[in-house]
């Protein structure tokens, strides 16, 4: 699956050369579902190892940081010339810088039990540090999905406007950042719905897929937009657990002078 996936990440490059940009940009989104599926398979079937996650990170680099920074500048930071190279690069340096503190993190279990790092409290077990590979490759490529459904929707002048080499330029940067920052971001893997949302989630679930299948570029547009909304949630979540984590562990004074935690 990693393989598939670092494939359709090089056949996005070879389209974005030809300047069949569709092809391109789905290309990235196959990258992404592949990425979402190859993790939880290794862990179904039991076949995790060090070297599939250092496989798996080597392909993300290429498929969500170097890929979607080279597409942006064949499709409209050319037209800056040099400087617009720079953003591109800077996106594809924090893709690895993001990618390089995830794998430090991973760390075999110790021989000693008390050896090693301390372990990550319960609270932040469902956050990412920063913003995730593939979701960076979506936030930054959200000028090439809106251009391609203004165009399909016949709105020319608004499809010029968001290919502006300084839209990209800017989302490159700003998205970069957010990768190597330390901004809690939902994970979703242990993700446990409440009862009451179930089926509300399920009908959202459902209408998203038949935007998908309809107007696929509205609704990556729109999922990105989406995401983008969700971070500061995300980071008021991850400070409202810690707080009340750390509240249980003060102490508390009883009779007689004795304190309990």
């Amino acid at each position: 699956m990693t393989m598939l996936g670092l494939c359709a990440g090089l056949t996005a490059i070879r389209f974005a050369f030809d300047a069949q940009w569709e092809k391109a940009a789905a290309l990235i989104v196959v990258c992404a579902a592949i990425d979402a599926l190859d993790g939880r398979l290794a862990r179904l079937l039991k076949a995790t190892s060090r070297f599939g996650a250092e496989f798996d990170s080597l392909s993300d680099f290429l498929c969500f940081g170097v890929a979607p920074a080279l597409i942006l500048f064949l499709w409209t930071l050319h037209d800056a010339r040099g400087i617009g190279f720079t953003p591109c690069l800077l996106f594809a340096v924090c893709s690895a810088l993001r990618l390089a503190r995830f794998n430090a993190s991973i760390v075999e279990a110790p021989a000693l039990p008390l050896a090693g790092p301390p372990p990550k409290p319960a609270y932040s077990q469902n956050f990412f540090t920063g913003v995730p590979a593939p979701a960076g490759a979506g936030l930054a490529l959200f000028p090439l999905f809106a251009a391609l459904l203004f165009q399909d929707w016949g709105w020319a002048g608004l499809a010029a406007a968001v290919r502006h080499p300084a839209l990209s330029g800017l989302l490159l940067v700003v998205v970069g950042g957010l990768m190597v920052s330390t901004l809690p971001t939902w994970s979703f893997k242990n993700f446990k719905v409440p009862a009451d949302y179930v089926l509300p989630l399920l009908l959202g679930i459902g209408a998203y897929v038949a935007v998908l299948l309809t107007e696929p570029w509205a609704a990556l547009a729109t999922g990105g937009l989406i995401y983008g909304g969700m971070l500061p949630f995300s980071a008021r979540s991850y400070r409202r657990l810690k707080r009340e984590a750390e509240a249980m562990l003060e102490p508390v004074v009883v009779s007689g002078g004795e304190e309990r935690a």
